[in-house]
């Protein structure tokens, strides 16, 4: 039994190591180097021209420039805040959604949880152009405020960041929901009836029972949202034009079109370190409500 079940941790193991571990150890690798025009477009680290040991050609220059040019921390700056307002965008509307699914009876459960997990089943791309037809100047949305005398010039929706956060919301409010619907499904409803027979109102049993109870699933909801939308590249590049950079279309600048894997590794590092960071206070909350 005990090598059947080692058997079975070591293949998630290696399969993680071989596809998670090993790619960022060569990015990691590739960001101490330095740019050339050569192919590979980046020095290697051990110099074996001088015969006898290598020597070592590695360094965190690109960490630094990172650091003192603006325009890599405005843009990192610029996509925290973009995955920051979008996460909470999707709790706001995700939390009523899946506590209406909650408290829906069995059978209307599927056909809601059904409906929120739909538009998986087309593109991300395509749901994406959908948005540029609806919020563009000639747009659906323009159209219906203009017929309805709401409006008397286009209103300038696309390519801004509000185009951008409102894709974000669209985009990875079903990462939110189902977390959430999970949690609040397992919720003992013996705990508000509780609360009533003791005088607790029905907002005030929401704030004192449900909502401290489902906690665990608001972390791991924004945690799905807020991890993936830091580093999207589709939903800006597509929705936000050419002056929404943030810092994954940053990244696509540096690798394609400067040629400069080093400084776009530093980049990938820098967005993967900052995001560790959400996952330990996660683990950390979830060790506390043990």
């Amino acid at each position: 039994m005990t090598g059947r079940r080692g058997l079975l941790l070591a293949l998630p193991a290696a399969w993680l190591a071989l596809f998670c571990v090993v790619p960022f150890a060569i990015v990691a690798t590739i960001s101490l180097a330095e740019s050339v025009l050569a192919q590979p477009p980046y020095t290697p680290l051990l110099d074996w021209s001088g015969g006898g040991l290598p020597a070592w050609r590695g360094g965190l220059a690109n960490y630094g420039l990172l650091v003192e040019d603006g325009l890599y921390v405005g843009a990192l700056a610029s996509a925290l805040a973009m995955a920051l307002a979008g996460t909470a965008g999707a709790l706001l509307l995700g939390y009523p959604m899946a506590y209406v699914i909650a408290m829906a009876r069995p059978g209307g459960r599927a056909v809601l949880l059904m409906l929120v997990i739909l538009p998986f089943w087309t593109a991300l791309l395509i749901r994406v152009y959908a948005w540029i037809a609806i919020l563009a100047n000639d747009g659906l949305l323009n159209r219906l405020l203009s017929a309805l005398g709401l409006i008397e010039a286009p209103l300038a929706l696309l390519y801004t960041p509000f185009a951008v956060w409102l894709g974000i919301v669209y985009g990875y409010l079903p990462f939110m929901v189902l977390p959430l619907y999970a949690t609040l499904v397992r919720l003992d409803p013996d705990l508000l009836e509780a609360a009533a027979d003791l005088g607790c109102r029905p907002l005030a049993a929401f704030l004192r029972v449900t909502l401290p109870l489902s906690m665990p699933g608001v972390l791991a909801g924004s945690l799905l949202v807020f991890i993936p939308a830091a580093g999207e590249f589709v939903i800006p590049d597509l929705l936000g034009g050419p002056d929404t950079l943030l810092i994954a279309n940053l990244m696509w600048l540096e690798f394609f079109t400067n040629r400069d894997w080093p400084l776009a590794s530093a980049l990938a590092v820098t967005l993967l370190a900052l995001l560790v960071g959400p996952i330990l206070l996660l683990q950390r909350a979830r060790g506390d409500g043990a």
